[in-house]
């Protein structure tokens, strides 16, 4: 048992100064089964902590059914064994570049703005979330045996609003719960931030990614005591569809992480390890200055230019910032552990059989509903997946343009069953104009909720309307298909056909072949396949060859 405080200048570990070095890996974006490797390579790199958030939407997807969240427990206790301490940020709102901040999105719906306020209607379900997750957390603090150091009382607050009264009810429900480490702020390091996210009597920390001496100035004129921390040391960072991949400097950033130890401070590297934005699960950006442009879907991969890459190796930076870390080790580091069997060869992939969406959507959709205007995906239930909306266009009339102003994000249009264009956001009417009669679809699909800035929490599908002219089309039809929905047992009840170079979009079954090199030779189970089938690799000399069928 210990004792963890923050002193007049420095943490303190039953009196003593101790230094915090960190580093993020969140455990939703890493298989499980690799917890204990990526774990190993923190402390290697020289850390002596993890850091972890809780996304709240991916383990309550609807208000009172919980999917795993005692997985955040596992993971302390792999910290634990792998010798690191542990810092929880569990919200309820994470940023994280995850979809909608981690906010469920039955929440944000109907909320909208009132969402990260003192609004009852917001925080009843953030008491009752915490009252679920947190008896993890309480029972692994580390005057209890366990790793947990310290809590996060939300996240960024300061770059979202400034309502003290929800900060201070946020406080009183982690206190509430029986935690008794300190609890933490963090903000960027900006006047305007940090008194809007700053908690009067709890540690304030700063994010950033260079500049530590002015940041910890800045910090310094709101708090002239208490440990300097970065909180969140952006070491590289996250990727949009359609840019170049992040690169920062390996050097620059071990310089940058070496300005911060010398000033005193403790720092948490974000990321240490990024993982992977599984299931469809990766948020997005609004563009500008105060995100409120134009939509930036965040990529699959959350590599994040980390020291240990999304395959969990180290890179150069791993090698530069063990170097810069060593010095405040207090002894020899672990041995670097051996890093994941490479792919010996492409990975070969073979299309055996399809679906078309209609048929996968009346198999694996939800109700049809039908109303005056149509239903956003939050009213019908969707968080990630597509929206089928039906109208029909009253006739006889001429050509008109047909628009879907307030669209979110992208939809495939087809008129009288033939395909008529793509609509998004930024270009919402058809290229031709569109007589009538006419039955019009339009399969929408969700890009990513906005994670942080001011449109956090935006609904997704038909926000606007479908215009013909300037005319509202009612009677709107719509159906859901949750991502969700693709298990084992639910695709099992899909009928495919034969594949067919002129198929239109659907639903594809296949094979993938995989082989990576591997010590010696052995039967290797490798995991399971999206529709649950196991797969094992043979490995013959030096390498194994995967096969599974994929959907």
């Amino acid at each position: 048992m210990a004792e963890f405080s923050v002193g007049e200048r420095d943490f303190l570990l039953d009196g003593r100064p101790v230094r915090l070095l960190s580093g993020a890996l969140h455990y939703f974006r890493v298989h499980e089964a690799q917890w204990g490797h990526r774990l190993a390579m923190l402390r290697a790199m020289g850390l002596n902590c993890v850091e972890t958030y809780v996304p709240w939407n991916l383990h309550e997807p609807e208000p009172g059914r919980y999917e795993d969240p005692e997985a955040l427990g596992r993971f302390l206790d792999a910290a634990r064994a792998a010798g690191l301490w542990a810092i929880v940020r569990p919200g309820p709102y994470i940023c994280a570049e995850w979809e909608n901040g981690g906010l469920p999105h039955w929440l944000t719906g109907p909320l909208g703005r009132r969402t990260r306020t003192a609004d009852e209607e917001f925080l009843v379900p953030v008491e009752r979330w915490f009252a679920r997750l947190l008896p993890q957390v309480v029972e692994r603090q580390i005057d209890r045996g366990g790793p947990v150091l310290m809590v996060q009382i939300e996240n960024e607050y300061g770059s979202w609003g400034s309502d003290a009264r929800y900060l201070r009810r946020i406080e009183r429900a982690l206190r509430a719960s029986g935690l008794v480490v300190p609890l933490f702020t963090s903000d960027g390091p900006e006047d305007h931030m940090l008194t809007g996210g700053s908690v009067p009597g709890a540690l304030a920390t700063v994010n950033f990614g260079s500049g530590a001496r002015a940041a910890f100035g800045t910090l310094r004129g709101h708090r002239p005591s208490g440990p300097l921390m970065c909180m969140e040391f952006w070491c590289g960072w996250f990727d949009h569809w359609g840019d170049e991949h992040a690169v920062r400097d390996a050097d620059e950033a071990a310089d940058a992480l070496r300005e911060i130890l010398e000033c005193g401070a403790s720092v948490n590297v974000y990321m240490a390890h990024g993982g992977s934005n599984f299931g469809g699960w990766a948020g997005a950006n609004r563009s500008g200055e105060v995100q409120d442009g134009a939509l930036e879907p965040t990529a699959t991969s959350y590599d994040y230019d980390a020291p240990i890459d999304e395959a969990g190796r180290p890179t150069a930076k791993f090698l530069a910032f063990r170097e810069v870390l060593a010095r405040y080790a207090g002894g020899p580091l672990p041995e670097v552990p051996p890093a994941p069997a490479p792919l010996a060869a492409p990975v070969r992939g073979l299309l055996t059989a399809w679906a078309p969406a209609r048929t996968v959507l009346d198999v694996l959709g939800g109700e049809e509903r039908e109303g005056r205007t149509p239903p956003t995906f939050e009213e019908l239930g969707v968080d990630r997946g597509l929206v089928r909306y039906r109208v029909r266009i009253p006739g006889p009339r001429r050509p008109y343009p047909l628009r879907a102003p307030g669209l979110r994000d992208r939809a495939v249009v087809y008129v009288d069953g033939v395909r008529a264009g793509v609509l998004s956001e930024e270009y919402d009417t058809l290229p031709e104009p569109v007589a009538g009669p006419a039955e019009v679809e339009l399969w929408a699909e969700s890009l990513g909720r906005v994670n942080y800035g001011p449109r956090t929490g935006e609904p997704k599908g038909l926000t606007g309307g479908v215009l013909h002219e300037r005319q509202f089309l009612h009677g709107v039809r719509a159906r859901g298909l949750r991502l969700s929905s693709f298990t084992p047992d639910g695709v099992s009840r899909i009928a495919f056909g034969e594949t067919r170079e002129d198929a239109p979009p659907g639903l594809y079954r296949g094979e993938l072949t995989v082989t990576v090199w591997v010590e010696a030779m052995a039967l290797r189970p490798m995991g399971r396949t999206s529709t649950g089938s196991p797969v094992a690799a043979v490995a013959p000399q030096n390498t194994a060859v995967v096969t599974g069928a994929a959907d």
